[in-house]
């Protein structure tokens, strides 16, 4: 089964996945994969963005005990004083949980420790070990205490945050905003399925992404801005003989059931994407194709069954070829 992580495609050319006059990059970090492109004079800059990427990581990684996060989530109930970047993320996610309406939930971190993945995904193997904690519903997101005056978190008793995906589409929209002050007028960052561009490659209209499925590829064209997508098969294991994924519903706190293989999105930032693409899988097909036609975003959902479903602009441009 192939993992549905975007990759860059552009026939025809001389490297299938890296569009002529750009050169690509490959380094891991915050738990994924990340692949940059950049034109031959601006290769480097690598270094800020690979920089840029380590950093996030050092603060604001849960498998990271020194971590900013590990640190805030260990002081649950306590009002404290946090780094800009971890108060920016946070109120990120808790803007993203009420404009989901609870959809996108940041507080089921130890929710997720309950089904095991309390460690790396490298780390937890095939199979992951019992949980330490009840499973219980989301929705604390709703009581953790923001000041933006005094830059203080304070969370629920009990409660941790889990930043991962969110942290991931912002880090690939800082990334960009980084190549663009320094100058790069073309470039690309994926960060395991979370991308965004900026300019187009000579001789394109658009970038052209090829977005693996369960079945046959899906190549949709991205001119601006960002795409991210959310899978049930791409980190799964284990637990007392029991297959668990990490994509969690916050009305049960259990791996979401549904139709959906993977979902798919396109926004202005990854940062939006990577919401629209998780809220839209957790939907299901039905009501996650109305959310997306509803924030008038193109998508793609991936049904278990293999059938695809364009919406939006990506529809259109299919009807069209």
């Amino acid at each position: 089964m192939r993992l549905p992580r975007p990759r860059f495609s552009a026939p025809p050319a001389p490297d299938l996945h890296t569009p002529r006059g750009l050169v690509r990059f490959e380094f891991s970090a915050m738990g994924t994969g990340v692949t940059v492109l950049l034109a031959d004079a601006d290769q480097h800059l690598i270094a800020r963005v690979e920089g840029l990427f380590r950093s996030w990581e050092e603060r604001l990684s849960r498998f990271r005990e020194g971590s900013e996060l590990s640190w805030l989530n260990a002081q649950a109930g306590e009002r404290l004083t946090v780094s800009r970047l971890l108060f920016e993320v946070v109120v990120a996610a808790v803007a993203a949980a009420q404009a989901t309406e609870g959809l996108f939930d940041p507080t089921m971190l130890h929710q997720i420790h309950g089904l095991g993945y309390d460690r790396t995904f490298s780390a937890i193997g095939s199979a992951a070990r019992a949980g330490r904690y009840r499973q219980t519903p989301g929705g604390a997101w709703r009581e953790v205490r923001l000041d933006p005056r005094r830059r203080t978190v304070q969370l629920p008793e009990g409660i941790g945050l889990d930043l991962g995906g969110i942290a991931k589409g912002m880090a690939v929209d800082a990334a960009l905003a980084s190549l663009g002050a320094a100058g790069a007028g073309c470039a690309a960052v994926d960060a395991g399925g979370d991308l965004a561009v900026i300019g187009l490659p000579d001789g394109y209209a658009s970038w052209p992404i090829e977005i693996e499925t369960n079945r046959e590829p899906c190549v949709v064209s991205l001119a601006a801005g960002a795409l991210a997508t959310s899978s049930v098969g791409r980190r799964r294991w284990r637990q007392g003989g029991v297959e668990r994924h990490h994509l969690l519903d916050p009305t049960t706190g259990l791996p979401v059931e549904n139709e959906v293989w993977s979902a798919s999105a396109g926004g202005g930032t990854c940062q939006e994407a990577e919401v629209h693409a998780k809220a839209a899988l957790l939907l299901g097909e039905s009501a996650g194709t109305a959310y997306l036609e509803r924030h008038h975003l193109p998508g793609l959902l991936v049904l278990k069954d293999g059938r695809q479903v364009l919406v939006g602009s990506w529809a259109s441009a299919q009807e069209r070829g």
